[in-house]
């Protein structure tokens, strides 16, 4: 009698923490999926035409980054991955380079009047999405504070 209520409250517990996870569990689960990740300021370096950008301006443009609006994602088909990549735009991108554990990943992001696309590269898989953000449209660096 005992056996069978303990199993009955095991599997009642299981049942319930399937049809409705913790936040916290759902929130990690969300986030190994996400296509546009916040980045921390602290963890990346921006870099514009080969130069770092100031502590000032990587922080700016870090948080502006984090608050773009998703809008939508390409889908890249193998062996089309350079055209992404390599754009032939007269647009130079920045570029994010991100560290997450054992893994680079880098972001190549190109503005444009009214979208930026993202090109986010981790080893040989490459994604690209277009975010809205009107900062990043308009976003310059001033040549002063460019450091090499």
């Amino acid at each position: 009698m005992t056996s069978g209520l303990i199993i009955t409250l095991v599997i009642g517990s299981i049942i319930k923490l399937l049809m409705s996870p913790p936040s916290a569990a759902v929130a990690w689960g969300l986030s190994k999926i996400e296509l546009h990740k916040k980045l921390d300021a602290k963890d990346v370096t921006v870099t514009f035409n080969g130069k770092n950008l100031d502590e000032e301006e990587k922080n700016r443009f870090t948080d502006n980054f984090n608050k773009a609006s998703f809008l939508k994602k390409y889908y890249i088909f193998p062996g089309n991955e350079k055209l992404f990549l390599q754009p032939e735009t007269n647009v130079t991108p920045y570029v994010i380079n991100v560290k997450r554990g054992k893994k680079d990943v880098n972001f190549f992001v190109f503005s444009y009047d009214n979208h930026v696309d993202v090109v986010k590269k981790c080893k040989e898989k490459v994604i690209s999405y277009s975010i809205s953000s009107e900062y990043l449209q308009k976003f310059t660096i001033s040549t002063t504070t460019a450091n090499h």
